[in-house]
């Protein structure tokens, strides 16, 4: 009897999704916080624009330029200890051999089948320094050109997010006006960044989407505070 073939279907762009939502997040909150704040001390919807386009470039570049050295710092540390997982398996393989048993154990495997596994590795170097650095030491080998896709994902999500507060203030001539256009439209723009957000990490869509709001709102509210304060 034909049997229907067994697909897992997992999601493996976790760390994408984690750079997109610290672009849009920083990108929706920021630029919101620097126009609420000068669109309450300046008439001009004019210099808010400028204002808010010159901190989305900044914002943009910094933000991008901590992604890229951030997973460059994480690929360099998985090289570092790459090689001296190697160097201990070339010159300690007893040790390396325990170590693997003990995982194996803490699984629940006995001794007798822990040691089985664990020669069968032994007589693979690369299968067995591959699996101690990812058991023993919880490290992950990062994907090629990580720290470049990270900085480009960081800096687009942040130009992207950063456009939806400001875009009233370049079509409207009235600063109060936009401002209040801002608001709902940079909230509706959280609900539903917050509802895919959700819907691809695996949690909730609704439950992400009021967290995010409240989230955004409460970081948009502190910035909006702290601009109000120093433009006195």
């Amino acid at each position: 009897m034909p049997q229907t073939p067994h697909v897992e279907e997992h999601f493996t762009a976790s760390e994408v999704v984690r750079d997109i939502v610290i672009g849009v997040s920083d990108g929706l909150t920021v630029p919101f916080a620097l126009a609420a704040g000068l669109s309450g001390t300046v008439a001009s919807t004019s210099i808010v624009v400028t204002a808010g386009l010159a901190e989305i470039a900044a914002g943009a570049i910094a933000m991008g330029l901590g992604g890229y050295l951030a997973a460059k710092s994480d690929a360099d540390h998985y090289t570092s200890e790459l090689k001296r997982e190697q160097r201990e398996l070339r010159e300690k393989p007893g040790a390396e051999v325990t170590e693997v048993i003990d995982i194996f154990q803490s699984y629940g495997l006995t001794a007798e089948e822990s040691k089985l596994i664990a020669k069968g590795l032994l007589r693979n170097p690369h299968a067995l320094v591959n699996f101690m650095m990812r058991f023993e030491l919880g490290i992950e080998k990062p994907a090629p050109r990580r720290a470049l896709k990270s900085a480009l994902t960081i800096a687009s999500s942040y130009i992207a997010g950063g456009i939806v507060p400001l875009s009233p203030f370049i079509f409207i001539s009235n600063s109060k006006t936009a401002l209040t256009l801002s608001v709902i439209i940079t909230n509706i723009v959280l609900v539903i960044f917050g509802y895919i957000k959700g819907h691809f990490t695996g949690a909730k869509p609704m439950r992400s989407a009021v967290q995010t709001v409240l989230t955004g709102g409460l970081a948009a509210a502190a910035a909006f505070s702290i601009a109000k304060l120093i433009s006195r």
